[in-house]
C-alpha cells in the first residue's frame, strides 16, 4: 500500500483551496527562533481555513520552525556521548545518548529521566517519539518513548543519517509522520564530540498544537475518559488513531483502509476484553494505529485531489466566459458597424431630398466620422478580450505545471518507499543467514533444532549427577563451548526450561527441573555471558517430548533445553515468527521466571516410586551403565 508523505499533503493544503484560493503558510514568514514551546500553548490561527465539502472538514496544516544544533558524526569514528535536555515544556527532563559508528548506520543509546506522562498536555496526546532532523530539515521517526512509572526510559535504535540532531515530542501516537511543536527534549552538544558541530536553521516543520484534531473537541477522543493505569496505551493510541481518521474523513476517502484498522481495533479491544495479555493486544493495536494513520494520509491527498480538480475546473470556466466575451464584443462591435451605415444612408437620403447639396455632404461626413469612433470601440473591445483571453492561457499553464510538480513529488515518495522495502528484505535475509549459522554451530556442541520460538538446543540428564542439579565434566565443556558461541552474538536472549519425567511427585519434579535450569544459567554467566541475557525456568513433568511409560520415554523427558532468540536471527521468544520455515512448533507452557538461586550440588531425595527409569546415553554424552537411573 503507497504512503502518501505528509510533506506532499502540507505543500498541497498550502497551495489551494476547495475554491482554489491561495493560503498563506503558516511556517513561511513566522519563524521562530531557539524555542518554539510557547507556541504549544495556544493554537495559532494563521493560515488555516476550515471549510466543509459535504460533511467532511477541510482545512490547512500549519507548521513552525525551530533552531537546533546537529553533528555530523565520522563514519566508524567510534562512540559519542551528547546530553539530553528538556525544554521549557519540561525542563526537569535529563538524559544523554551514546552514538557509536558502523558501517553504513549509526547505532543510538538513548535514555531519559523526569518524563511526565504525556497525556498531561492534553488528551490528544498519548505518547513520545523520539526524532532525528538531518541539517536539511528532514525529519525521521526513531521509534517510539514509553517513560516507566518514575519517567525513566532507554531506547536502542540505528539511524542511516550521517548529519542529524535528536529532539523529543509529545504525540498523539506513535506512527506520526510529522514532529509537533511539543518539544520536550533536545540534544546539547559537548565541547569534545567526536564530530563536527554544525548550527542549522532547522525548517522542519513542526505540526501546531491540534492539527491532528481539527473538527473534533480533544476532550471527545475514546481515550480521554479511559484509565490510564488499567488500558495499554498501545490500545488507548489506536482509539485515538481510528478516532482521528474518521473525522478526517477517511470513511470517505480511504474507507478499504479505515475498515481494515477497525477491524484490527476490534481485534484488539477483544483481546483485551478476554484479557489476552500486553504482548498480544499491543501487537494488533499497534497495526490498528499504523493503518489508521495510512487512511487519514490517504485521505489528505484525496483531498488535495478534489481541491486541484476544482481549481482546474474553476480556471476553464474562466477562460470559456472570457471567449464567450470576446466573440459577443466582436458581434456588437459589427452590429454597431451595419448600424451605423444604415444610419448614414438614411440621413443621406433624407437630406438630399429636403436640403441642399452642401448641408447633405456635412450630415454624410459627420456620420462617417462617428461610424469611424464606433469602429474604434469595437477594435478596442476586440483587443481587451484577446488580452483576457491571453491571460487566461497563462493561468491555465501554471496550474498544469503545478500538478506537474504533485506528481514528480507522488513519484519520488514510490521510490522512497520501493527502496525501504529492499533494505527490509536485505536485513530480514541476513537475519535468516545469521540463524542458520548459529543453528550449525549449536548442533556441534549439542543437538539443535529450529523452531517457532528459537533454536532450542536440548542437554540430555545424563550431563547431571544422578538426582542432582550439579554438572558432570563433560557438560561443562559442552556449556563453555555454547557460551563461546553466545559471546559471538551479544544481542541474543537465552532461556534455559528444565524438564522431568513422571517418577516422584509434582512438587519435587518440579524443583528438580528448577535447579538444573538454574544451575546451567549460573555456569553460562559465569563463562561470560550478560546476566541480563539469560533466564531459567522449572517446567518439571508439564511438557514430556515422549511417552512417560517407557523407560527410553521417560529418560527422553529428562532433560534442560537452552531456548536461543533474539532479533539478530529474526526470533523472539512468545514473538511472530520469520517468514522462513521452521522445523517444529514448541508448546509453550505460562511460567514464571526464577530469581538467580543459591548454588546448590544436590536436591531433595527422591521420594520412592513404584517405578524406575531406565538410563539410556544421549548423543554426544558417556555412556553409563553402572549408576543408578537418573533424574
Amino acid at each position: 500500500m503507497l504512503r502518501i508523505p505528509a510533506s506532499l499533503i502540507v505543500a498541497a493544503a498550502l497551495a489551494f483551496t476547495v475554491q482554489g484560493q491561495e493560503q498563506p503558510s503558516a511556517g513561511t514568514g513566522n519563524r521562530q527562533s531557539s524555542s518554539t514551546d510557547q507556541s504549544s500553548q495556544s493554537q495559532s490561527q494563521n493560515g488555516t481555513a476550515t471549510q466543509q465539502t459535504g460533511e467532511v472538514p477541510t482545512y490547512v496544516v500549519n507548521v513552525v520552525e525551530r533552531t537546533a544544533q546537529a553533528v555530523d558524526y565520522r563514519d566508524r569514528g567510534g562512540s559519542t556521548k551528547i546530553a539530553m535536555r528538556g525544554t521549557t515544556v519540561m525542563p526537569n527532563v535529563t538524559g544523554d545518548a551514546t552514538v557509536t559508528g558502523h558501517t553504513g548506520r549509526l547505532a543510538l543509546n538513548v535514555s531519559l529521566h523526569h518524563l511526565n506522562p504525556a497525556h498531561s498536555f492534553g488528551p490528544q496526546y498519548l505518547t513520545y517519539v523520539l526524532w532525528a532532523i538531518t541539517p536539511e530539515g528532514r525529519p525521521s521517526n526513531l521509534g517510539e518513548v514509553i517513560p516507566n512509572g518514575n519517567g525513566d526510559v532507554g531506547l536502542q535504535v540505528t539511524t542511516g543519517f550521517q548529519s542529524f540532531g535528536l529532539i523529543v515530542t509529545a504525540e498523539p501516537y506513535f506512527a506520526v509522520t510529522r514532529p509537533s511543536d511539543f518539544v520536550v527534549a533536545e540534544n546539547q552538544i559537548p565541547n569534545d564530540v567526536k564530530g563536527f558541530i554544525r548550527s542549522i536553521d532547522v525548517k522542519y516543520e513542526l505540526l501546531r498544537q491540534g492539527e491532528y484534531t481539527t473538527g473534533i473537541d480533544p476532550n471527545q477522543l475514546p481515550a480521554t475518559a479511559a484509565d490510564f493505569s488499567k488500558v495499554p496505551l498501545e490500545l488507548l493510541e489506536a482509539r485515538n488513531a481510528v478516532a482521528i481518521a474518521k473525522q478526517d474523513g477517511a470513511s470517505q476517502y480511504a474507507s478499504d483502509t479505515l475498515d481494515k484498522a477497525e477491524k484490527y481495533l476490534a481485534r484488539a479491544e477483544d483481546y483485551y476484553n478476554r484479557k489476552q495479555g500486553r504482548t498480544p493486544i499491543g501487537t494488533v493495536a499497534r497495526a490498528a494505529t499504523q493503518t489508521a494513520e495510512d487512511a487519514r494520509l490517504l485521505t489528505a491527498d484525496k483531498k488535495q485531489q478534489e481541491r486541484a480538480a476544482a481549481a482546474r475546473q474553476e480556471m476553464e470556466n474562466r477562460i470559456q466566459s472570457a471567449q464567450s466575451q470576446a466573440e459577443s464584443s466582436a458581434q456588437q462591435a459589427q452590429l454597431a458597424k451595419l448600424q451605423a451605415q444604415q444610419e448614414a444612408e438614411q440621413r443621406a437620403q433624407v437630406e438630399q431630398e429636403r436640403e441642399a447639396a452642401q448641408r447633405a455632404q456635412s450630415e454624410a461626413e459627420q456620420a462617417r466620422l462617428q461610424a469611424e469612433q464606433q469602429a474604434q470601440q469595437a477594435e478596442n473591445a476586440r483587443l481587451q478580450a484577446q488580452q483576457q483571453a491571453q491571460q487566461a492561457e497563462q493561468d491555465r499553464q501554471a496550474a498544469l505545471q503545478q500538478q506537474q510538480q504533485l506528481q514528480q513529488q507522488a513519484d519520488q515518495s514510490r521510490q522512497q518507499a520501493q527502496q525501504a522495502e529492499q533494505a527490509r528484505a536485505q536485513l530480514q535475509q541476513q537475519a535468516e543467514q545469521q540463524r542458520t549459522r548459529l543453528l550449525n554451530q549449536l548442533n556441534q556442541v549439542l543437538q539443535t533444532r529450529d523452531t517457532a520460538r528459537g533454536l532450542v538446543a536440548n542437554m540430555p540428564d545424563v550431563l547431571f549427577d544422578f538426582n542432582k542439579a550439579t554438572l558432570r565434566s563433560g557438560a561443562k565443556l559442552r556449556l563453555a563451548k555454547i557460551a563461546g558461541i553466545l559471546l559471538a552474538y551479544p544481542d541474543l536472549k537465552l532461556e534455559i526450561d528444565g524438564f522431568t519425567d513422571n517418577i516422584g511427585t509434582p512438587q519435587y519434579n518440579q524443583v528438580l527441573s528448577e535447579k538444573r535450569a538454574a544451575t546451567v544459567r549460573d555456569f553460562l554467566i559465569e563463562q561470560g555471558v550478560p546476566v541480563n541475557n539469560v533466564m531459567a525456568l522449572g517446567k518439571g513433568q508439564s511438557d514430556p517430548i515422549a511417552s512417560n511409560r517407557s523407560p527410553q520415554g521417560r529418560q527422553q523427558n529428562r532433560r534442560v533445553e537452552l531456548v536461543v532468540s533474539g532479533a539478530a536471527i529474526g526470533q523472539n521468544v512468545g514473538g511472530p515468527a520469520t517468514p522462513a520455515s521452521r522445523s517444529e512448533a514448541e508448546p509453550s507452557t505460562p511460567t514464571t521466571p526464577m530469581a538467580a538461586p543459591a548454588r546448590t550440588n544436590s536436591v531433595p531425595k527422591e521420594p520412592a516410586s513404584g517405578a524406575t527409569p531406565n538410563t539410556v546415553p544421549q548423543t554426544g554424552a558417556p555412556p553409563n551403565t553402572a549408576q543408578p537411573p537418573q533424574r
